[in-house]
């Protein structure tokens, strides 16, 4: 029915083009809208394969050539068109002449439109084009039977383009157009062909559901059609997966490149490592990792591989994130400071790898150098972090304290008490007293904690004066001491057996204003138990506690008590053996008179 308006509007278009009065419409057309003749030939063309225009109205000009001013003349959606000049014959129509074009095909060259034309129609049949969305844009309660019978009784010529059309048009559920696509796979006439998979599996993504079913279909049309499928197709897909959490089927499609004949690329690696560290699979992600790598495949752009680096840290694969670290430094690819500073820390963790976080701390631009001071406090402690603590890491760490103090960040407190703090355990008392003084000349002030560690490295050795005098200089500069400042000396006492040294600084640790805890009192009870057999102090000890509100626990209770029965029982004993042997009368405590 359309068709001749069609092909009749076409040929007017044409010899309009071909009359010379045709030029004076310029002087007709909207000063937004100045169409060439020759250009309007084309926006009328591309005007008739649009299905929307053919929808919202059937014609462009108007059919009654009287009606045609000079004025322009708007159509039902506003849009502005050009009016032609009336300049024809008196009775004669602007359509005088076409049904001659029509049957002659020739005239304004339109013998060979005519051929261009129906072959687009052809191709593109808009009628059936449109059965076909409004099938598949319908929900299934409105369609009746199903999708594939519906598309039978249309009666489809399929090409390539046709499929493109459908796969283009927005708002077709996911399920409809994979419905669609298998139905279109098993017709002989059509030819499955990369740009036709790629569209239905954008078109699905953009959706976000159905991924399952599109990745069954995917599958089986790599698994028949050799070639077809590309890296991105494949991709796409597992970037949907990762996004959707669902990363074990992410890992299936990556492990099935090769089967469906693509080759994974960079992004292949990226969207798969993403999409596994989405769900904690992280031994899996080490496996792709350590094949991009082998394939010296790292995504471009340093934000995608600084991501793969803090996927990994957070995986605990630390040495799998160095070496994406050290290809990327390769490669000259600065990679973002927070992934830089994750890496660092995490390699900080163990103590066998934090000497590669030494060297990445050189690394920083210098711009960032100076806000990198929690890199270097982490580096710091894990140096001297290990129970044993060798000379080689605590000289590590006090070069390290050394270039921060020269070249920044500058350090606090806590770097330089990490650091005192092993000097004092590896019993290397002097440096410790040195790195106090710089703390100092440096306008710090060492806080109670720097202190306790001084005096616990004095103690540890036995030097109790050395450790005194520490604690009067802490007396100094702070009002308030904390309990573990007096308890590290207390224990030193004990540790000689030099109890009233120990009650003496008990009594000053109350009047200085600092309450000694159930800790405190539990140690002390049990030194005094086991080691002087004091159980009389130790009672007092334990008054003293219920006074204060503290409570002992019911071991170092048990034990006072068993201290104090087993000497009233030596104390029986020997009274009986002096009454033995002071009497007339031989008398055995074992075996009775003799």
């Amino acid at each position: 029915m359309w068709r001749p308006a069609v092909l009749a509007r076409r040929s007017l278009v044409n010899r309009l083009v071909a009359n010379q009065s045709f030029h004076g419409l310029q002087n007709h057309v909207s000063t937004n809208q100045t169409l060439a003749p020759v250009s309007s030939f084309r926006y009328y063309s591309n005007w008739v394969s649009s299905k929307s225009c053919l929808r919202q109205t059937t014609r462009l000009f108007s059919s009654n050539p009287e009606s045609l001013g000079s004025e322009p003349i708007e159509n039902d959606n506003k849009d502005t068109v050009f009016a032609l000049s009336s300049e024809s014959d008196e009775g004669s129509s602007v359509f005088d002449g076409i049904e001659d074009d029509l049957a002659a095909g020739n005239g304004s060259d339109f013998g060979d439109n005519k051929v261009v034309m129906e072959d687009e129609v052809r191709e593109l049949d808009l009628e059936k084009l449109e059965n076909v969305l409004s099938l598949l844009q319908s929900s299934g309660s409105t369609v009746n039977g199903s999708i594939e019978t519906n598309l039978e009784e249309i009666g489809l010529s399929l090409n390539e383009e046709f499929v493109v059309r459908v796969l283009e048009t927005p708002y077709i559920p996911g399920e409809n157009l994979i419905s669609f696509f298998k139905w279109v796979l098993k017709k002989p006439e059509f030819s499955v062909t990369n740009r036709a998979v790629e569209l239905l599996v954008a078109a699905i993504c953009i959706e976000g559901r159905n991924v399952y079913a599109l990745w069954d279909l995917v599958k089986e049309i790599g698994e028949k059609e050799k070639g077809i499928l590309s890296a991105e197709i494949l991709n796409d897909l597992i970037g949907l997966l990762s996004r959707l959490g669902k990363g074990k089927a992410a890992f299936e499609i990556f492990n099935k490149f090769g089967e469906l004949g693509c080759a994974p690329n960079a992004d292949t690696y990226y969207f798969t490592i993403e999409a596994l560290s989405r769900r904690s699979i992280y031994d899996w992600a080490s496996t792709v990792c350590e094949k991009m790598l082998s394939a010296d495949m790292l995504p471009k752009g340093a934000e995608k591989v600084g991501k793969i680096v803090s996927f990994l840290c957070k995986g605990s694969k630390t040495k799998d994130a160095h070496l994406v670290y050290l290809s990327a430094k390769e490669k000259n690819i600065n990679l973002p400071v927070s992934s830089i500073k994750f890496l660092i820390s995490s390699l900080c963790r163990k103590d066998e790898s934090v000497k590669l976080a030494i060297e990445m701390l050189d690394e920083f631009p210098e711009k960032e150098r100076k806000h990198a001071i929690k890199s270097f406090s982490y580096v710091t402690n894990g140096l001297c972090r290990a129970k044993e603590v060798t000379g080689e890491n605590i000289e590590e760490a006090k070069n390290l304290l050394v270039k921060m103090i020269d070249a920044g960040p500058p350090p606090g407190n806590a770097v330089f008490n990490t650091v005192i703090n092993a000097l004092s355990k590896k019993g290397e008392m002097g440096e410790a007293r040195k790195l106090l003084k710089v703390m100092e000349g440096r306008g710090l002030k060492p806080d109670v904690y720097t202190y306790s560690v001084i005096m616990s490295g004095y103690t540890k050795g036995g030097e109790m004066e050395a450790a005194r005098k520490i604690l009067d200089e802490a007396k100094k500069k702070h009002s308030k001491l904390s309990p573990v400042t007096y308890h590290t000396i207390i224990r030193g006492y004990c540790k000689l057996e030099q109890y009233d040294k120990a009650l003496e600084l008990l009594g000053e640790m109350k009047e200085y204003g600092v309450q000694p805890n159930a800790d405190e009192y539990n140690k002390f009870i049990q030194s005094l138990c086991l080691k002087a057999l004091d159980w009389t102090m130790a009672e007092k000890l334990l008054e003293e506690m219920k006074e204060n509100g503290l409570h002992l626990n019911a071991i170092t209770k048990g034990l006072v008590r068993a201290v104090k029965e087993l000497e009233q029982e030596e104390l029986l004993l020997c009274t009986r053996r002096i009454h033995w042997i002071l009497s007339p009368y031989a008398f055995c405590v074992v075996c009775g008179p003799t």
